[in-house]
């Protein structure tokens, strides 16, 4: 039964500090407890709970730090526009024009602002300026 109110106890400030070690440790009284029903001694519960405590954290903690340093590999938003290919529907130069992007009329300018891209001409999209396509 103590191990049981441990595993509350641990739980507590799971919540209050969100820091899963205290969850994992809970995990481990958890652990203890089914041991104890089972009729181990008190030695055989501490060692229990100690094993699957820290077989939880050194399992975990590596993997949810990994996860927490990766960057998404699905671009969303104008980062998704970057790099496709586009096409002229107005006149492009330095000061604006019209293209047809992802199905969608943007307004563009170019990189180059000495570069001039007619309608019809594919040009790729290389930075979102607000609402305005950088194309080259």
């Amino acid at each position: 039964m103590w191990w049981l109110v441990a595993a509350a106890g641990l739980g507590i400030p799971l919540v209050l500090t969100a820091m899963p070690e205290f969850g994992m440790m809970a995990v481990g009284a958890i652990a203890a407890a089914i041991g104890a029903s089972l009729g181990l001694g008190a030695v055989a519960q501490v060692l229990l709970f100690v094993v699957v405590s820290v077989a939880l954290i050194g399992v975990v903690r590596p993997i949810a730090a990994r996860h927490r340093t990766q960057h998404p590999q699905l671009a969303t938003g104008t980062e998704a526009l970057k790099g496709r290919q586009a096409v002229v529907l107005e006149r492009v130069d330095g000061s604006g024009g019209r293209i047809k992007l992802a199905g969608e009329v943007w307004s563009a300018r170019a990189l180059d602002t000495e570069q001039v891209y007619e309608p019809g001409h594919q040009v790729d999209v290389v930075e979102i300026d607000g609402a305005t396509a950088i194309v080259m």
